[in-house]
């Protein structure tokens, strides 16, 4: 079922001088020490206070613990390599970021379907996770970006009716230890589930689901606050994959609200023109997760198998914008879908999702290097 990547820029806003951090403490002598409390939310830590990945706890009710991970890895196995778990155990329909070297998972559904307003933070470095600040509200099906310092959350989907909500949030790590309220999506335009990318100072929101499919493109500007609605996509579309490369933004595969009208389209926006349609993604797919590596937009795994008792898709496509032409990739080793994904460097990160249609969430950390 859902979410997508980002672009970068510097905007040059000094930072305030960084908050004082507490000392580690040191071992205890004891043969069984009590478990390591979870670091305070906020800003970035360092690998010396993050938490190690057994000690993590939930932070609310309805979110389940960690289950015992495999052995943690973070080496440099290619295609694909196993992380440590997603602390809080299984965790579907997140959006995910990455800024500084961390991936961030926003929100979801829990194992047991409860609402999360739980962020987790993976820093790839140290490959440990931590915590950072808890939403204002439970949310699922984020429409989050990246734009200089800042992570931007505009709109997703509440509660477990998918009912659409235009709350919009920021989050700067290394200047803010909370969440800071943004203006709201307009009415009539709050939606989950879009595909995402940000240009500029101008972070577009393609498509979504408000109860149906929409083909609405709206444009949040990081500066002044300001919304603004654009060209819609030519044809209803949620749960498609969103990147932004060499300053266009695309729109991929997705779906028309139910399994039965997954696609592989592609379109194209050029800020300022017209929408134009592009190569189509060979496995057409929806529940998608992708983002930008080299130049290419990797997607990864879907929704709407019908050839798979799952329901799942295992197969990884790379798009070139460029030439505008697809490239297998290495199948995933455990297909899934209802993730998002975030790219470091050469690699694509991939937390979390279910590993069958609808809800059956996993708590999976797969790292791709294509």
């Amino acid at each position: 079922m859902r979410r997508g990547p980002l672009i970068t820029r510097s905007d040059g806003a000094p930072s305030p001088a960084p908050q004082q951090l507490p000392s580690a403490a040191a071992p205890s002598p004891s043969p069984s020490p009590a478990p390591q409390q979870l670091p305070s939310p906020g800003r970035w830590l360092p690998p010396a206070l993050t938490l190690p990945l057994l000690s993590l706890a939930a932070a609310c009710s309805d979110q389940e613990p960690a289950p015992t991970p495999p052995p943690a890895s973070c080496e440099d196995a290619t295609p694909w390599a196993s992380a440590p778990r997603l602390p809080l155990g299984a965790t579907q329909e997140t959006a995910t970021v990455a800024l500084d070297g961390k991936v961030v998972v926003i929100g979801g559904f829990s194992g047991s379907q409860g609402v999360l307003a739980a962020v987790q933070v993976f820093d790839v470095a140290s490959c440990t996770w931590s915590m950072g600040p808890p939403l204002p509200s439970p949310l699922h099906h984020a429409n989050a970006a990246v734009v200089g310092d800042t992570i931007y959350v505009l709109g997703s989907l509440i509660e477990s009716e998918f009912i659409a909500a235009g709350s919009a949030w920021a989050w700067a790590p290394a200047r803010s230890a909370a969440w800071t309220a943004l203006p709201a999506m307009p009415a009539g335009t709050e939606r989950g589930s879009a595909a995402v990318g940000a240009i500029g100072d101008q972070i577009y929101l393609a498509g979504g689901l408000r109860g149906d499919a929409l083909a609405t493109l709206s444009s949040y500007h990081v500066g002044t606050g300001a919304w603004t609605e654009l060209p819609p996509l030519p044809v209803e579309r949620d749960h498609a994959c969103g990147a932004a490369v060499a300053g266009k933004l695309y729109v991929i595969g997705g779906r028309r609200r139910t399994l039965g009208s997954i696609s592989g389209a592609v379109y194209e926006y050029t800020p300022g023109g017209a929408w134009r349609q592009r190569a189509t993604m060979p496995t057409p797919r929806a529940g998608v997760a992708c983002g930008v590596v080299g130049g290419r937009v990797v997607v990864v795994g879907g929704e709407g198998n019908a050839a798979s008792t799952s329901g799942t898709f295992p197969q990884v496509e790379a798009y070139d914008p460029a030439a505008d032409t697809w490239h297998p990739l290495p199948d995933m080793k455990s297909p899934r879908h209802g993730m998002a994904a975030a790219a470091i460097g050469p690699r694509l990160y991939v937390p979390g999702g279910a590993t069958r249609a609808g809800f059956a969430a996993t708590a999976t950390f797969d790292i791709l290097t294509p």
